[in-house]
């Protein structure tokens, strides 16, 4: 659907809704409303290391606690970094490869369990995110760095790393950190914890079907206090204009995913918000190396040099996405590498082209339609710019991740997070060892850019571990395995009257000290 057309049919969906009313839920003696999100789509699982995915942590970060927090709306783009205590009251380096970390006493798990040492260490346990035989390999990434985990006491847990890690504190706030009930987990077994986990959250899971809806109830015994909303619902609405009009109409209290063309339209009405945020996270598209034309480098980089980013910024974010520096961020504070410059050089693609006798041989992107925001439009954008310089380029739409990534796939879009506020916790989780990409095997030619990035994970000094970086960064863009659009927006549509901030990650903050409702 094209720009236009995606107006016209938003705007008539929504005057078509605009005088039915919905009224808010409640119990009996109950006095706080019930939630409602529309999502675009929803996760297949509620196991939340097993769920790594925009759609998965905005639904899990609700229902798990991590031991520390990191302060996100500390800033006012909501990309804070710093940490604060939460699971944990307190933690302790010992020494550059152990953490002492002091658990907060009375917290309660959702099946009435109090929290203690044995789930910290039965979460983090060798055979579930990291060792030979991870039960949920996506979480290698971020704790293949592991040696041990041990309870000391009740509240107190011992972190043992392989080498010098600088970044664990961190990595205890990250995503797949999420600690889970050990009694249950081992009761109910791997697959029905995942449709139905219990922890230590603000909201307890009622019901999953990742096809509808989630629909989670109020945790009272939360230790942060009594959450604000009785009943919280991630509906499954995949068309905008039909996240629209349930908003309008009051089916709804908040959407995800407006495009940036829409903000407008849909902030028109008087008692809806629009509210955005530049994420830490970059829109990319990733090259098979194991396809016999993308197999030499220099049509990979040709295919790079053909974009104009900015043009992709400008003509579908209404200036609200950004070009980043590479692979590269701000917010890694004294990592991150001036100078740097996603290129654009179309008279640069056709001489790569010539150079790697390009003879005109077919390359077809893959994308879904609606997973992530603009990206149909973004293919068509991007299928123009490489015919333009002489790839025979063609665009083909697909339902679901499988099929973007099977048996002929040459090209297919991503994003990158920047999990961490450090290289580590980007490039490093995404593209090495680890990562999907290297095993699957669509980037082979790895060995430079994974002796840097094994260096930089035992690597303390700060100068040598941007030195590490910078050879990371160089071989990225040299190899070719992939290439970074934008860093996008994501803005969300809500009720004038309920007070909630949205942060630069795709979790979606429902703590009482983000959402409240205002009294009538």
């Amino acid at each position: 659907m094209t720009t236009l057309s995606r107006r016209r049919f938003l705007e008539g969906a929504s005057a078509a809704t605009a005088l039915l009313a919905a009224p808010q839920a409640f119990a009996a003696g109950e006095t706080r409303p019930n939630f409602t999100v529309a999502v675009a789509d929803l996760p297949a699982t509620l196991e939340p290391a097993r769920e790594l995915s925009n759609v998965g942590t905005r639904v899990t970060y609700s229902i798990f606690d991590t031991l520390i927090r990191r302060d996100f709306l500390g800033a006012a783009d909501g990309g804070g970094s710093e940490l604060k205590p939460h699971l944990a009251v307190k933690w302790e380096r010992v020494s550059p490869q152990e953490l002492i970390v002091t658990l907060r006493q009375g917290v309660k798990f959702h099946n009435g369990d109090e929290l203690t040492s044995e789930d910290v260490a039965y979460t983090f346990r060798d055979g579930r995110l990291w060792g030979d035989k991870a039960q949920i390999p996506g979480g290698k990434p971020y704790f293949g760095i592991l040696a041990s985990v041990e309870p000391i006491d009740r509240y107190t847990v011992r972190f043992r790393t392989r080498v010098a890690d600088v970044l664990l504190e961190q990595r205890l706030a990250s995503w797949c950190a999420w600690i889970v009930n050990k009694r249950a987990y081992e009761a109910m077994g791997f697959e029905a914890y995942s449709r139905k986990p219990v922890a230590t959250g603000p909201y307890r899971v009622v019901s999953h079907s990742a096809a509808e809806a989630t629909v989670l109830e109020a945790f009272d015994d939360y230790f942060m206090g009594k959450p604000t909303a009785r009943r919280v619902t991630f509906r499954r609405v995949p068309e905008l204009a039909a996240r629209v009009a349930g908003l309008v109409a009051g089916d709804y209290d908040l959407i995800t995913n407006i495009p940036p063309d829409q903000m407008s339209v849909v902030g028109a009405y008087k008692d809806i918000d629009v509210r955005s945020v530049v994420l830490a996270n970059v829109h990319v598209l990733a090259y098979n190396e194991q396809d016999k034309v993308l197999a030499d480098k220099r049509v990979r980089q040709a295919l790079n040099y053909a974009i104009d980013r900015q043009k992709l910024v400008d003509a579908l974010w209404q200036g609200t996405a950004q070009v980043p520096a590479s692979h590269n961020f701000p917010e890694y504070g004294q990592m991150f590498v001036e100078g740097r410059k996603l290129p654009y050089d179309p008279a640069k693609a056709k001489a790569l082209l010539q150079e790697a006798g390009y003879k005109g041989e077919p390359i077809v992107y893959r994308t879904m339609a609606n997973y992530y925001t603009n990206a149909l439009e973004a293919a068509q954008i991007l299928v123009e710019q490489w015919k333009a310089v002489g790839i025979n380029a063609s665009l083909q739409v697909v339902e679901n991740s499988t099929q973007m990534r099977g048996a002929g796939a040459q090209i297919f879009n991503w994003s990158n997070s920047t999990r961490l506020p450090d290289p580590l916790g980007a490039i490093w989780v995404a593209w090495g060892p680890a990562g999907e990409i290297q095993v699957s095997k669509f980037w082979t030619s790895t060995d430079g850019f994974n002796k840097a990035g094994t260096a930089l994970e035992a690597e303390v000094d700060p100068a040598k571990r941007k030195a590490l970086f910078t050879q990371m960064l160089d071989i990225w863009e040299d190899e070719a395995p992939a290439t970074i659009l934008y860093q996008p927006s994501e803005a969300y549509a809500i009720k004038k009257a309920i007070a909630w901030r949205p942060t630069t990650f795709y979790f979606m903050d429902l703590r009482p000290d983000n959402l409240s409702f205002a009294r009538s």
